[in-house]
């Protein structure tokens, strides 16, 4: 099958499309011809040798943590799910990017999803309602969420809505439309973010949830007051530090279970700035992680 594969650590640059053997479902696991992935966070830092040291992985790497495709091998135990069914969700750490991707957290494509926004949404909706179930339940309460107009935003924005929370969510000038069309109150991230979400919210903050790469997760506690009601995916140094909560998607298909349901009612459309082919996949990491956006990557 063809592949992105790496064999040493280091920039976008090491990321070649060459042969591999075929991954096989498991026990518990599907297998699925890829139609597309989505490059996150996480490639890079596996692609630069970052995780190296926590997340050992044999050369060559294969990147991607999330993909689309048609289901044509199911392994043993699996009920529930045929040959021939488009589905969506998780891989392992890395190995999703090529013709072939094993599964172990999956969900039915909504039907109104076109191919490229399922393929953005497994490892984004997994850690938006993975950093939402670490506050239990917030139905009535507000809620801030640093980083709203990204992908893992735009999931939590809609989730933490269909639970019953006020959102105010963060972002850009340029993204605020987007964020005010998710259903949140918008405010810019930065400098002056306590003074300014504590006038868009007098009656107080109840918790929030740091989704964006920034150093705002003091801010965010001296906003909340609660160390502990304040999840970031980003800052596990600071969350240490400050008491804060750190979390990390896990491969759980009841954590896409919202996404589904909200993607079939049309409150939750998952965020796609552009798609590169496979060939162009150095040029999609480059891109990602340097503020590009969500990225697609089409295998076929």
């Amino acid at each position: 099958m063809k592949a992105a594969r790496f064999h040493s650590f280091g920039g976008p640059e090491v990321i070649s499309v060459e042969e591999a053997p075929e991954p096989h479902a498991i026990p518990g696991s599907v297998r699925i011809a890829v139609r597309a992935v989505s490059v996150n966070p996480i490639d890079t830092l596996v692609r630069a040798g970052a995780l190296h040291e926590f997340l050992p992985l044999p050369f060559p790497i294969i990147p991607g943590r999330d993909a689309v495709g048609v289901v044509d091998e199911i392994g043993d135990g699996v009920e529930g799910v045929d040959l021939g069914d488009v589905v969506f969700g998780l891989g392992g750490i890395s190995d999703t990017t090529a013709e072939f991707a094993v599964l172990t957290s999956w969900s039915p494509v909504p039907g109104d999803w076109s191919t490229e926004q399922a393929a953005a949404a497994g490892l984004a909706a997994s850690t938006a309602a993975a950093a939402l179930e670490a506050l239990g339940d917030i139905d009535g309460t507000t809620i801030l969420i640093e980083g709203a107009s990204g992908a893992v935003g735009t999931a939590a924005v809609a989730i933490a809505r269909d639970l019953g929370a006020t959102v105010i969510g963060t972002g850009s000038q340029s993204n605020a439309d987007y964020i005010r069309s998710l259903g949140a109150t918008a405010t810019s991230y930065g400098d002056g973010l306590v003074e300014r979400v504590r006038a868009l919210a007098p009656a107080g903050v109840d918790a929030a949830l740091q989704l964006a790469n920034a150093p705002s997760l003091p801010d965010l506690v001296e906003i909340v007051g609660d160390p502990q009601r304040v999840v970031t995916v980003t800052d596990g140094d600071g969350a240490a530090r400050l008491g804060a909560q750190r979390i990390d998607a896990r491969n759980d298909p009841a954590l896409l279970d919202a996404a589904v349901r909200l993607g079939r009612q049309g409150q939750y459309i998952p965020r796609v700035d552009q798609t590169l082919p496979l060939a162009r996949i150095s040029e999609a990491q480059e891109r990602a992680a340097t503020n590009g956006g969500k990225i697609v990557v089409e295998i076929a």
